[in-house]
């Protein structure tokens, strides 16, 4: 199995890395392929340039094995939307399980998604909880109309994956940490010290893109 966590990463922190690493370890997947969007259909326009988050997702992870860059959204271009990606990862990854990794918050909006429903076709979903979740709530979030057809895909079980390609909602509780892309630019702006809330190489790099736009 193979696990892909998208995001617009503007810019890359630890909050990212860190529950994708636990995430990894849990389900035992080969490798993690982190997509940074292009152009992110359901948000405002980036911070930084998508060479700029390129740049630093890429120095983000470089010390860690098996996590790498995919730059497929952004070869693309255009809005980013995940049934594309998948559709484009199932082809050259034709006999490998994929995991999507999502947050809880991108659960609750998963039904604005494009062709939302058509992603089971395609890989299992594993979002990341914290500890304490009731999972009926969880769905109910989503939408009451849209409660049957999720909770007939719902498990907390690991080997439940193991079983097909596709189609299975994983709800994985993993530490959670407290860090926003938003946090760090208003700490920036405020000439704050973000160091300890990203890896080294992509605050160093980070630092100089703000020194070079002064």
């Amino acid at each position: 199995m193979i696990g892909i966590f998208g995001g617009t990463f503007d810019p890359v922190h630890f909050g990212h890395i860190k529950p994708v690493l636990n995430v990894k370890q849990a389900l035992n997947l080969s490798q993690v392929r982190f997509i940074p969007n292009s152009v992110p259909p359901h948000r405002e326009e980036p911070w930084l340039s998508a060479e700029q988050r390129l740049s630093l997702l890429q120095s983000a992870l470089e010390e860690y094995d098996d996590m790498v860059v995919d730059t497929r959204e952004l070869d693309r271009g255009g809005p980013s939307y995940m049934i594309d990606t998948l559709r484009s990862l199932k082809s050259d990854y034709q006999d490998e399980s994929i995991c999507l990794v999502i947050g809880m918050d991108a659960f609750f909006g998963i039904a604005q998604w494009r062709q939302w429903k058509q992603l089971f076709e395609l890989c299992h979903l594993v979002v990341t909880t914290r500890p304490g979740f009731d999972p009926a709530l969880i769905l109910e979030q989503v939408g009451a109309e849209n409660y049957p057809f999720l909770a007939e895909k719902l498990t907390q079980d690991i080997e439940t994956l193991k079983q097909g390609n596709a189609g299975n909602i994983l709800l994985l509780s993993v530490p959670l940490l407290d860090i926003s892309s938003t946090e760090i630019r208003n700490r920036l702006l405020k000439g704050e010290d973000v160091s300890q809330l990203m890896p080294d190489e992509a605050h160093q790099k980070l630092r100089g893109f703000i020194d070079d736009n002064r």
